[in-house]
C-alpha cells in the first residue's frame, strides 16, 4: 500500500527514473511526448491514445481542428491535477502536482506511465517496464518547503551538472523567469510569494548549490 495518501487541495513531489538507471529520454521527440502526455492526460476524459490525438490534429481542416480537438481531449472536463513545476533529465523526472480532484494523482501518473511506456518501447522496438518502480512521492507539509521543492526541481538540471538551470528547455524554470509564456505549469502559486522574479532566481541559486554540496559530500564520504 502507498505511503502518501493523497489529499484534494494539497501539493506533492511525484518523481521517478529509468529502470536500471537507464534513459527514459533519448532524444527531443521524447522530451517532447512526455510533455505533450502531460498536457492531454490531464483529464477525467477517457483518452484512448496519443496518436489518435495527433490524427485528429491532421485530418481536421485548419479551421475546424480546435473544435474537434477539443472534443476528442475533453476541453470541458476537470483536470485531474495542476501541474506547478517539472524538470525532465535524461534517466528520470521530478514533478510538482496539486490533487485538484479525489483520486486525481494516482489517475494522472497511471495515465502518464503507461502512455508514455507504451510510446517509449513501441519506437525502441523493446518490452516490460521503462521505469524503475511504481513513482515515488512525498506530500509538501508546508509553504517554505513549497518554495524550495520547487527551487529544487526546476535547479535539477545544474544540480546534476546537466546544464545550467535557465538553459535546460525541458523544465518549468523558464517559465518562471518569463522566457517563455508556457501554459502546461501554474507558477504564480509560487511566484506571488517573491517580490520579483530576481528574488526566485537568487533562491534557486541557493538550492542548487546547497544540493551539489550535499551530492559531493555523499560521495567524498562514500570514497572514504
Amino acid at each position: 500500500m502507498r505511503k502518501t495518501q493523497f489529499q484534494n487541495d494539497y501539493y506533492y513531489h511525484i518523481y521517478n527514473r529509468g529502470v536500471d538507471k537507464r534513459d527514459i529520454f533519448m532524444d527531443e521527440k521524447d522530451y517532447v511526448r512526455f510533455l505533450v502526455s502531460m498536457r492531454e492526460f490531464n483529464t477525467l476524459r477517457q483518452i484512448d491514445s496519443l496518436r489518435r490525438v495527433n490524427q485528429i490534429k491532421r485530418e481536421s481542416a485548419p479551421e475546424s481542428a480546435p473544435r474537434a480537438l477539443a472534443s476528442a481531449l475533453g476541453a470541458d472536463s476537470a483536470s485531474l491535477v495542476e501541474i506547478i513545476a517539472y524538470s525532465l533529465l535524461p534517466n528520470h523526472y521530478h514533478l510538482l502536482l496539486k490533487q485538484i480532484i479525489e483520486g486525481g494523482v494516482s489517475k494522472f501518473m497511471q495515465k502518464l506511465g503507461q502512455g508514455y511506456t507504451a510510446y517509449f518501447n513501441l519506437k525502441n522496438n523493446r518490452t516490460g517496464p521503462l521505469m524503475s518502480s511504481p513513482f515515488k512521492s512525498a506530500a509538501v507539509k508546508t509553504d517554505g518547503y513549497l518554495w524550495r521543492l520547487s527551487c529544487y526541481i526546476n535547479g535539477n538540471p545544474e544540480i546534476h551538472k546537466i546544464a545550467k538551470a535557465e538553459d535546460w528547455q525541458w523544465s518549468s524554470y523558464p517559465d518562471y523567469l518569463g522566457e517563455r509564456n508556457g501554459t502546461l505549469c501554474n507558477k504564480n502559486v509560487i511566484l506571488k510569494d517573491f517580490e520579483n522574479i530576481q528574488e526566485y532566481k537568487n533562491l534557486v541559486d541557493i538550492i542548487i548549490k546547497e544540493s551539489r554540496q550535499r551530492k559531493d559530500d555523499i560521495k567524498k564520504y562514500l570514497l572514504e
